[in-house]
């Protein structure tokens, strides 16, 4: 066995923290690296949500140390026909079934020119001994992202793939004075996360209106204490996408809005200000 060695692996799930499942992954880790240090990203992605899981490991994965390990594991294909994969870019490794739970971080490292090797799992010296065919978290993923750890070169795993399984992109048209995206995310307070760039808002010039179902909020508001309690504002989140939250409260509870709801931004013109000689 390689020698252990420090080195940080993620873990994000559906597995909630009721029933072990997690600990189990950890300690199979920690059996053959007892010096990895393990950050839950969160267990909390909804059960078979594979795109919020994409979501949430976009928004992560770049803060962490070179050479870390991000192991993801919203797998409702577990056990069926579905690749089990391992990717390396030139800052990290990413560990997950092929489902398209690595969409969003794939997109992001091929829009800056790096480099990825994917790796089809395949060879099982780098798993548990014994295969379950509904928990390869614990018998095939954690035990890669341990080797992994230790410094297994990523071409032992098995063979290079050239493909995987991508989600389809969200919506996102950007025309004239407007632009239409969507709700990709709804956080722990109940902020609606969309996929609209800040960068995106700023071709519509310094003044916009948001709509989002049958709300609509003018202007963009800096802080949260800038805006009034119980009413909803449009901000900038700290991603740099918009997002619409409810001051003190939830935006999804006061809005009623879910994920995949259209959000439209518009160049705002004030209609009281009327032209000279009219």
């Amino acid at each position: 066995m390689a020698k252990a060695k420090r080195c940080v692996i993620t873990l994000t799930t559906d597995f909630g923290m009721e029933d072990g499942n997690v600990a189990v992954m950890k300690g199979v880790i920690l059996g053959l690296n007892p010096d990895a240090c393990i950050v839950d990203l969160t267990h909390d992605i909804p059960p078979q949500d594979i795109a919020d899981a994409a979501y949430v490991l976009r928004r992560a994965h770049a803060y962490f140390p070179p050479g870390s390990v991000h192991v993801v594991v919203v797998d409702p294909g577990v056990g069926t026909e579905r690749r089990p994969i391992a990717v390396k870019s030139a800052h990290a490794f990413y560990v997950a079934p092929d489902n398209g739970v690595l969409t969003y971080v794939l997109e992001e490292l091929r829009n800056k020119g790096q480099e990825m090797r994917i790796i089809n799992l395949t060879n099982p010296t780098y798993w548990s001994p014994q295969v379950s065919n509904v928990f390869h978290g614990r018998d095939i993923f954690a035990p890669v992202a341990a080797h992994l750890s230790l410094g297994v070169e990523i071409d032992a795993l098995g063979a290079e793939i050239d493909e995987v399984v991508t989600l389809p992109p969200p919506r996102l048209e950007i025309r004239g004075g407007k632009i239409t995206g969507e709700v990709t995310h709804i956080d722990h307070f109940g902020n609606l996360l969309t996929n609209i760039s800040h960068s995106d808002l700023m071709l519509l010039g310094d003044s916009v209106t948001t709509k989002v179902g049958q709300t609509e909020i003018r202007g963009l508001t800096i802080t949260f204490a800038a805006g009034q309690t119980g009413q909803p504002i449009a901000y900038v989140d700290s991603s740099g996408y918009l997002a619409i939250a409810v001051v003190n409260g939830s935006a999804q509870r006061l809005l009623g809005n879910q994920v995949g709801e259209l959000v439209v931004v518009e160049a705002y013109q004030d209609t009281s200000i009327q032209p000279e000689g009219l």
